[in-house]
């Protein structure tokens, strides 16, 4: 299966992601999941069913690709989707790795701050990179649920991150 659809998957997702490497990753995924079906004999179209799964993963990773540019904008001060993509630079000052070692460190104590499901939601969207769904299966609550817990993390985030900023832009007294 893999030998005879996997080119013409990892096209078919290329075009939909505008990213090779995103497609190659994306397909692999959903080879895994026909793979791990117990009876994927019984599919009666095995292409098409490859094909829906490779296409929910896409858009589930484009969606989570569009909020955490919504989200940097937000927190990088309007900053453009391009200049999100580049935070890797290389061309970073001292001053700017150490506020943004500082940011990290707020978001890390924000994110141990937050009650278990939510917690746990969101470190399975952000750190394992699972759906929606497949974190709703793996805790047992809605999809609904799941984009709540989310939701809820990242406003906690922000306004910590917001708190921090506002420390900061106090005069300091000597």
């Amino acid at each position: 299966m893999v030998t005879e659809h996997q080119s013409a998957l990892e096209k078919y997702l290329a075009r939909k992601m505008d990213n090779p490497d995103d497609a190659a990753e994306v397909a692999q995924e959903a080879f895994l999941r026909l793979h791990r079906l117990e009876s994927p004999q019984q599919l009666d179209n095995a292409r098409a069913f490859l094909f829906q799964v490779a296409t929910n993963l896409a858009v589930d990773q484009l969606r989570r690709r569009k909020l955490h540019f919504r989200f940097l904008k937000i927190e990088g001060g309007q900053a453009s989707e391009a200049e999100a993509a580049d935070l890797n630079a290389g061309g970073a000052s001292p001053e700017q790795i150490l506020g943004a070692r500082e940011k990290l460190s707020a978001i890390y104590s924000a994110v141990e701050e937050l009650p278990l499901k939510v917690r746990q939601a969101f470190l399975l969207h952000r750190k394992s990179g699972l759906s929606y769904n497949d974190i709703s299966r793996e805790m047992g609550v809605s999809v609904s649920s799941v984009e709540k817990y989310i939701l809820q993390a990242l406003q906690h985030c922000r306004r910590r991150l917001a708190a921090l900023y506002a420390a900061e832009e106090k005069p300091r007294e000597r």
